[in-house]
């Protein structure tokens, strides 16, 4: 027994300790990038001639990948490939590589997002303290798992949901448990240390919502059938120009520069263009706070497919909520429901079904919109995650089970 208690305490301390490293690294990381983001997104919106600029950049990012960043290209799917069958080491170089080219795809307008970059981060410094270590092969899954949910809590203050997310998008299955204390632990501690350092998150107010009962849930339910066929429309687009571009253009060098042009040549025949440029933050924010144009759900949409098919830099997660809020707000008066709580309660939804992460994706909404949007969130981001289909965002995730039965 007093062996048992003492393997319990040194475990308890061993991964309080390491917990404490990787959030500090993960959330120091991404203080940095969120507020360097902040810069680049002011720059860009102060000089629109950057968007010019766009092919060049992705030209210049997709040759460093391949001049430097050997291993690193697949991202997020390096990271789930490596807790499932470890194989080699993170590469350091993934997380320089990947803040450049994010910054620079947001400075010149290509439509991505922003966890990609942080999740990446955070795994990446992680797997350092496994080589330092010299771990074992489970702990080392542990430890990748935490730097993944700490990149994605500080990203976006929502420890509680980093955690679980952290989790859920590698499906663990029966690991899990021994996970979550080290991806809370981290999670958490990489959420404090950015806001620490000075980087800030963007709120969002769901507004007054209805009170529980069977017609509003039954409305919900309407909407996540909705939600759920515009995540999987979302996977398609990225799968689908992924594929096209894979197919007709060879070399990977010139994919950043033609869909770069494409790009371009939108932003500069199309007024509104600014909208879908970037993470969109603006328009987002109007989902809770004051109107959206009808299209901006599916023009983000495919902006942000072809942006990350083309080989731009960045993530997926915030463009997912631009699409699921502004959907939501386009649906609430057809269900007659509030705008602000169904933008609420979609940009929980597609992001949940596009991911497969229905549970960190509720809890999600819980953290950014209160206790009280529990139901209707577990509602429409189940539903989404159910109807969404098989293939979700990240091309290593394996779901290891049917979805339904």
């Amino acid at each position: 027994m007093d062996h048992f208690k003492h393997s319990i305490f040194a475990k308890l301390i061993k991964w309080a300790a390491l917990s404490c490293l990787i959030g500090v690294l993960a959330g120091a990381a991404s203080a940095a990038f969120l507020l360097a983001l902040d810069a680049v997104t002011h720059w860009r919106g102060q000089y629109r001639w950057l968007i010019w600029l766009l092919p060049v950049a992705g030209l210049l990012v997709a040759w460093l990948y391949r001049r430097y960043g050997a291993g690193s290209d697949a991202g997020i799917n390096l990271l789930i490939n490596e807790t499932r069958a470890p194989t080699h080491p993170i590469p350091l170089r993934m997380a320089p590589l990947v803040l450049f080219g994010t910054l620079t795809s947001h400075l010149f307008g290509a439509s991505v997002g922003r966890e990609g970059t942080a999740v990446q981060m955070g795994g990446a410094l992680s797997d350092q303290l496994s080589k330092l270590f010299k771990v074992s092969h489970h702990t080392r899954t542990l430890i990748i798992t935490a730097g993944m949910a700490a990149g994605f809590a500080s990203v976006f203050g929502t420890p509680v949901a980093g955690a679980i997310w952290g989790i859920e998008v590698v499906a663990l299955t029966g690991m899990a448990a021994s996970a979550l204390l080290p991806c809370l632990l981290s999670a958490v501690i990489a959420h404090f240390v950015t806001l620490g350092l000075g980087a800030h998150h963007m709120h969002y107010a769901a507004g007054a919502m209805p009170a529980l009962g069977g017609m509003p849930l039954l409305l919900v339910a309407v909407a996540g059938v909705a939600f759920g066929l515009a995540a999987r429309a979302f996977c398609m687009a990225i799968h689908g120009f992924s594929a096209l571009f894979k197919r007709w253009v060879a070399n990977s060098l010139l994919r950043p520069v033609i869909g770069g042009t494409v790009i371009v040549l939108f932003a500069m025949t199309v007024n509104s263009a600014d909208r879908y440029l970037g993470l969109g933050l603006p328009v987002l924010q109007a989902a809770f706070s004051g109107q959206v144009a009808p299209q901006d759900f599916l023009v983000k949409l495919v902006m942000t497919a072809w942006s990350i098919a083309s080989g731009f830099k960045g993530g997926e997660v915030t463009p997912l909520f631009f699409v699921g809020a502004t959907l939501g707000h386009v649906l609430a008066p057809l269900l007659q429901l509030p705008p602000p709580f169904l933008a609420a309660v979609g940009l929980a939804a597609v992001f949940a079904g596009a991911s497969n992460t229905p549970l960190a994706s509720t809890i999600l909404a819980i953290e950014l919109f209160g206790f009280d949007i529990a139901v209707y969130a577990a509602l429409g981001c189940t539903l989404s995650y159910v109807l969404s289909g098989r293939r979700g965002i990240y091309a290593a995730q394996r779901l290891l089970y049917p979805k339904l039965g």
